[in-house]
């Protein structure tokens, strides 16, 4: 018994210390409380929450931007201008899977288009997309943001059509 029992000790603490940690930053639920005070601060272009939510070295990555956002200042610009380009805009999050220090998180937003998007002029269309991001998690702040969604169905939604290049054979 005696001999039983120093085997199976150390076997069931082999087995315990071999189980997967997981350090999640917050609760799959807690992450979707989080993003969603992240997305309000773009739907109502409100800098006031940049501070709590942001890591002061964020960077974030859109697929309409030609270069990532970088910082809290960065962010704060970008917020201010989609009023001006969208009205009525939304974001909602669907669903959110927390693994370790990062959030997966699968979005829709939606709007109008009322202006300019960079030297595009406004269209008046809605559009709606749904996307997802990948987004890390540093000192319960965002660090890091990738954010993916169909770009070509967004411009479709706002009247422009794809053309093929013109090409000599």
């Amino acid at each position: 018994m005696k001999k039983l029992f120093l085997f199976v000790i150390p076997v069931l603490v082999l087995i315990l210390s071999c189980q997967p940690m997981e350090d999640k930053v917050f609760t799959d639920e807690d992450a979707k409380v989080f993003l969603n005070r992240f997305m309000e601060t773009v739907m109502n272009a409100d800098t006031t929450l940049s501070e709590e939510l942001l890591h002061p070295d964020c960077v974030l990555r859109y697929p309409i931007l030609p270069e990532p956002i970088k910082g809290i200042d960065g962010y704060k610009a970008f917020i201010k201008t989609v009023p001006k380009t969208f009205s009525d805009f939304t974001a909602t999050i669907e669903e959110v899977n927390v693994k370790g220090d990062k959030i997966w998180c699968r979005y829709t937003m939606k709007g109008v288009n009322t202006g300019p998007l960079g030297d595009i002029p406004a269209t008046g269309k809605e559009f709606q997309v749904t996307g997802m991001a990948i987004t890390r998690i540093a000192d319960e702040k965002i660090i890091e943001d990738d954010t993916y969604w169909n770009v070509l169905g967004f411009y479709q939604q706002l009247g422009f059509k794809l053309s093929p290049p013109n090409v000599e054979i």
